[in-house]
């Protein structure tokens, strides 16, 4: 297979299309993945689903998308990334468009596994196309376009689904937003065309193995922050729609405005951040520190949200604190993934990611059986509330005394 040799970069037009795509397919990725928290109010009504069911369901998606990121970041270093990119959105689009015909919790579980397989090329793709093509200061608002696709996908999958969800039921939310992510392929079969006869692998002699990353302390701590800082954004992705509308006592529409000013905060957040950092790294600051000081911002302020919105007593106070969570995730969003790809530099960028996504999303398997298990059998979500923010503000401290001087590694 011919490939490019790493560092030669494509045209500032071609790059900014393909830099546009990947975050476009990161929206339809947060889209698609948080269609169930949309649909949770009357999907588990009708399936029948106990909170520990609807936790198992939730679940499932991780059980197989943290260890194929193992997989596929191997695969991104090796073949052509912009191939592998395209067949994991057709699986993950087909598994979102079949979960509308879904008649109880075996089969849900069977495509969220299918859905898990597909999305799990995202981050190791669009980290190995970042680290290989674009310069250190277009680095963070290249990683904060795609950051704050991450959090306007759920704010339009909220915006859309709860429309859907309001005036046809649940079913539709599924095979609508199938059907849109389907569409993207077409764009990006056409904008990765002359780039995928030549792919973004490594030479056989420059490849770095998977043997040679995980013996690095410095990615198990990467792998740590990571599952800290998703463990927070996956709680309030997950279970803030029910829990606003079941437990609250909010309508569809409430809930809709509520979560969507969460994510539309993250989203500008994400890209004020990356706007932000290049400028400093542009004028000559540290990089490495500029990154590491804003995560630790990022995962106080999730952490101080998540407590604000378990005590909130009005409507305007959970506003403020969904804003608060909206502030600090767009921090971690943007900064998480430029930092691992410091770290590992562009031969190493799709299997250090594959890693660290893989095990920081462990936090994705655990944590919605543990809320659900709390919700069940605690009487109530002040726990599980209470064990988000707890998880979070650790985070902050490991940012900031565990994690080794941020630089590029010797591999």
């Amino acid at each position: 297979m011919a490939t490019q040799p790493i560092g030669t970069r494509v045209s500032g037009a071609r790059l900014s299309w393909v830099v546009g795509l990947i975050a476009l397919s990161v929206l339809l990725n947060y889209v698609d993945r948080g269609a169930i928290g949309v649909a949770a109010p009357l999907m588990k009504e009708e399936l029948q689903l106990s909170a520990t069911g609807f936790g198992l369901a939730v679940s499932a998606f991780f059980w197989v998308y943290a260890p194929a990121c193992l997989l596929v970041g191997w695969l991104c270093d090796r073949f052509c990334v912009y191939r592998i990119f395209a067949a994991g959105v057709a699986i993950w689009a087909l598994s979102t468009a079949l979960t509308g015909f879904v008649g109880g919790l075996v089969s849900l579980i069977i495509l969220r596994l299918f859905l898990g397989l597909g999305e799990s090329i995202a981050f190791p793709g669009s980290t190995k196309i970042f680290a290989a093509e674009v310069p250190a200061e277009r680095r963070g608002i290249a990683n904060a376009v795609v950051a704050a696709a991450l959090a306007f996908g759920p704010a339009a999958g909220v915006l859309a689904g709860g429309a859907i969800l309001g005036e046809w039921g649940w079913r539709p939310v599924f095979w609508i937003f199938g059907a849109v992510t389907l569409l993207w392929l077409i764009p990006w079969m056409i904008a990765s065309a002359p780039m995928r006869a030549r792919g973004l692998a490594a030479p056989a002699a420059g490849q770095v193995s998977i043997g040679r990353l995980i013996r690095l302390p410095t990615l198990w701590k990467m792998s740590i922050v990571h599952f800290l800082s998703n463990y927070g954004f996956y709680f309030l992705l997950a279970w803030l729609p029910l829990y606003l509308v079941n437990t609250r006592g909010y309508s569809i529409g409430e809930m809709t405005i509520l979560t969507t000013l969460s994510f539309t905060t993250q989203g500008v957040v994400a890209l004020a951040g990356g706007w932000l950092s290049d400028t400093m790294v542009a004028r000559g600051a540290n990089e490495g520190e500029v990154r590491r000081w804003l995560m630790v911002a990022g995962q106080v302020g999730l952490g101080a949200a998540i407590a604000g919105i378990g005590v909130a007593d009005s409507y305007a106070m959970l506003a403020f604190w969904l804003a608060v969570a909206g502030f600090g995730t767009g921090l971690l969003s943007t900064n998480l993934f430029a930092v691992g790809q410091i770290f590992a530099g562009p031969r190493a960028a799709g299997s250090w990611m594959g890693a660290q996504n893989a095990l920081g999303n462990i936090s994705g398997i655990v944590g919605p059986i543990v809320t659900g298990l709390i919700v069940d059998y605690l009487g109530g979500y002040a726990y599980a509330f209470a064990s988000a923010a707890g998880l979070s503000l650790l985070g902050a401290l490991l940012w900031w005394k565990m994690i080794p001087e941020i630089r590029p590694l010797d591999l």
